[in-house]
């Protein structure tokens, strides 16, 4: 850490004293050490530019700079949550758990905690524990649409569709144009056999963002209903994204067991062969 903050600091003011002694020049280097109040003030600073790696794929570099940012205020409690942020996108887990646990001890009541704590669960198919600190966390801030959303998938991964609907329903009040979360009202509706109403979400995703996913999932739910649209929507709906022919992806994106069951009699058809050939090929 210390060598790390010694680079930092060799960029700032450099002054040069030539001192002259007995007939010869002496060249000493002075260095200006920032006080401690301007450090606290660079962490934000630090920390906003972590952040901003973190985005753009620079995993390691927002690590360092995070860990810089905290160096200099160990006392901030958004930093422990930046940190945290990054020690996951590096697959750092259990050093993630003991920021969050040190930034929670700082303020209990920062929601930021719970949210990223659950994400650490989640990816490590802890559900129930995922679940749970989640709701400790929308506790504290209930109209986190974004972990109203996480909520309300864990709820379909645990298959249980009706109280994942109430989730979504609640972050839709929220924020009317979640086209993901409408979208995923669909798929539960699909999984409770209520069709009518899986179409009806679909469409309003789809008039907010037509997207592949929801394309397909319309084109799933009308292949009875209305064969000719279907089979349009489905060529459409590959074309937008391929990795949407693969069963292991839709699984990731969680759907159920009922509408990949029908997507799969629904790519039987031969209209669609050429389709699925060219998504595959796509994706090799």
């Amino acid at each position: 850490m210390k060598k790390i903050i010694s680079k930092i600091l060799l960029t700032l003011i450099i002054s040069i004293n030539f001192i002259e002694m007995d007939k010869a020049t002496a060249i000493v280097p002075y260095y200006y050490m920032p006080s401690g109040q301007v450090l606290e003030k660079n962490s934000s600073l630090f920390a906003d530019r972590a952040y901003y790696l973190l985005s753009i794929g620079r995993m390691n570099e927002g690590l360092q700079l995070a860990k810089l940012a905290l160096s200099f205020d160990q006392s901030n409690e958004k930093l422990w949550a930046i940190l945290a942020e990054a020690q996951i996108r590096n697959n750092l887990f259990k050093d993630a758990l003991e920021s969050i646990k040190k930034g929670k001890s700082l303020n209990s009541e920062n929601s930021d905690f719970y949210f990223v704590e659950s994400s650490i669960y989640l990816q490590n198919k802890k559900l129930k524990k995922a679940r749970k600190t989640l709701e400790s966390g929308l506790k504290i801030d209930p109209k986190n649409t974004f972990a109203l959303f996480q909520l309300g998938n864990i709820f379909l991964m645990e298959k249980n569709y009706k109280e994942a609907l109430k989730t979504f329903e609640r972050a839709v009040k929220i924020k009317s144009n979640f086209w993901e979360v409408i979208n995923n009202i669909g798929l539960a509706y699909y999984e409770l056999d209520e069709k009518y109403f899986a179409e009806i979400n679909f469409n309003r995703a789809i008039s907010i963002n037509r997207n592949g996913e929801t394309l397909l999932a319309l084109a799933v739910t009308l292949q009875n209903k209305d064969p000719e649209q279907s089979i349009l929507l489905s060529k459409e709906a590959l074309k937008l994204n391929p990795s949407f022919v693969s069963l292991e992806y839709r699984e990731e994106q969680l759907w159920g067991g009922k509408i990949q069951k029908a997507t799969q009699q629904l790519f039987k058809s031969q209209e669609l062969e050429n389709d699925i050939d060219l998504a595959r090929e796509y994706l090799k």
